[in-house]
C-alpha cells in the first residue's frame, strides 16, 4: 500500500498539517498542543485504516477477476451496501455472467460443430470407401464396357448422396446451433405442398405410383415456406421410399382457429410399433428401413417444424401404411 505514489502524497501532506498545527497551537498552549497532535495522528491512523481496507477489497476484487479470466463464472461479489466499491462489485458481477452466458453458448456451438463433424465423418466413410474401389476397378484396361459405365453410374448416385447428406447435415447443425433466421410470413399451404411435389415427380413416376392432394386454397399459415418446403420433401420422399409400385399417397390440409393442420398418408409397408418413437432421431434405422437409409430426413423435418411453433406426429400399425401429421400452432 505505501508503493502506492498517492498514498505517500496524502501522509506526507497530512503530517506536515500536523506538524503545522502542532507548532501553531503550541504558542497556545501546552495543552492544546498536546491535543491538536493527538488528533492529527487519530485522523491520518483512521485515514490509513481506510485505505487499507479499500485496498483489502480491491485486491479481494482483483483475485476474482483472475479467476474469472481462467474460466470460473461461479463466484459471487454483489454487494447491497451503498458507495463505490459496492457498484465496482455489483457492475463486475453483472459482466461475470455475461462471460459465463457467452461461454456456455460458445461451447454449446463447439459442440454442434464437433458433433455434426463427427456425423459427416462416419456417414461419408461408407461411400467413399466404395467409390475408391470401384475407381480402381475403373483403372483396368481390362474391365468390360458394361461394368465401366454401370460403376460410373453407381459413383455418380454416391456423389448425389453424399451430396445431400452434407447438405441436410450443414443445415441440421445450423438448426441445432440457432443461427438459422426463420421467417414469418403469411404461406398458402397448396402453393407450399405443390412446390415440394415437384422435387418428387421422377420418382412417382418411375414407382407409377399415385398423388393425390386435397385441401381449400384459401389454407395458410405463418412461417418459413423455404424451410417448410424442405420439411415437407423429406416426409413426402418418406413416403415414396416405404410405398411399393403403384401404391397411393394421400396429402390433405386444413386449418381451424388454433393450428394449420397438414396430413400425410400411404399405403406402404408401415412403420413398426417399436419404432415409433424413434424415427425423428437423427441417423435411427428401423427395421423396415432401406439399407441406403441413413435416417437424416425425418429429423431434419421436424427440427424445422418444430423451430416454427409446430409439431409432427407419426401413426402406423406396421402393415397398412403411414401417416404424417403435421400442425403448425397458430399465435394468439
Amino acid at each position: 500500500m505505501f508503493r502506492n505514489k498517492e498514498i505517500r502524497l496524502l501522509l506526507l501532506s497530512m503530517g506536515v498539517i500536523t506538524i503545522i498545527a502542532t507548532i501553531g497551537s503550541y504558542f497556545i498552549s501546552q495543552e492544546v498542543s498536546i491535543f491538536v497532535f493527538f488528533t492529527c495522528v487519530l485522523f491520518m491512523s483512521t485515514a490509513i485504516l481506510f485505505s487499507y481496507w479499500r485496498y483489502r477489497e480491491i485486491e479481494k476484487l482483483s483475485v476474482y477477476l483472475r479467476k474469472i479470466s481462467k474460466g470460473n463464472f461461479q463466484l459471487d461479489v454483489r454487494d447491497n451496501d451503498e458507495g463505490e466499491l459496492s457498484i465496482l462489485k455489483n457492475e463486475i458481477y453483472k459482466v461475470t455472467n455475461m462471460l459465463s452466458e457467452q461461454g456456455a453458448y460458445l461451447q454449446k456451438d463447439k459442440e454442434h460443430l464437433t458433433n455434426a463433424i463427427s456425423d459427416i465423418s462416419h456417414q461419408l466413410k461408407t461411400p467413399l470407401t466404395s467409390m475408391k474401389m470401384m475407381v480402381d476397378l475403373l483403372s483396368n484396361d481390362e474391365l468390360p464396357d458394361e461394368k465401366r459405365l454401370e460403376f460410373t453410374y453407381t459413383i455418380r448416385m454416391q456423389l448425389e448422396r453424399i451430396k445431400w447428406l452434407v447438405s441436410s447435415l450443414l443445415k441440421l447443425s445450423k438448426i441445432d446451433a440457432g443461427t438459422v433466421h426463420f421467417k414469418r410470413e403469411i404461406i398458402l399451404v397448396h402453393e407450399l405442398i405443390e412446390t415440394a411435389v415437384e422435387t418428387l415427380l421422377i420418382p412417382l413416376e418411375i414407382k407409377d405410383q399415385t398423388l393425390s392432394v386435397h385441401g381449400n386454397k384459401d389454407v395458410h399459415y405463418i412461417g418459413d415456406f423455404n424451410w417448410t418446403v424442405e420439411a415437407m420433401i423429406n416426409l413426402l420422399k418418406n413416403s415414396v421410399e416405404h410405398t411399393a409400385e403403384g401404391g397411393k399417397i394421400n396429402v390433405s390440409f386444413s386449418e381451424n382457429a388454433l393450428y394449420t393442420e397438414m396430413v400425410i398418408s400411404d399405403n406402404g409397408r408401415g412403420i413398426p410399433k417399436e419404432d415409433l418413437p424413434y424415427i425423428f432421431k437423427r441417423f435411427y434405422k428401423g427395421k423396415s428401413t432401406d439399407e441406403d437409409s441413413v435416417g437424416i430426413g425425418l429429423a431434419l423435418a421436424y427440427s424445422i417444424v418444430a423451430e416454427q411453433d409446430g409439431d409432427i406426429k407419426v401413426e402406423s400399425d406396421g402393415e397398412t401404411g403411414t401417416t404424417f401429421t403435421v400442425k403448425f400452432y397458430k399465435r394468439g
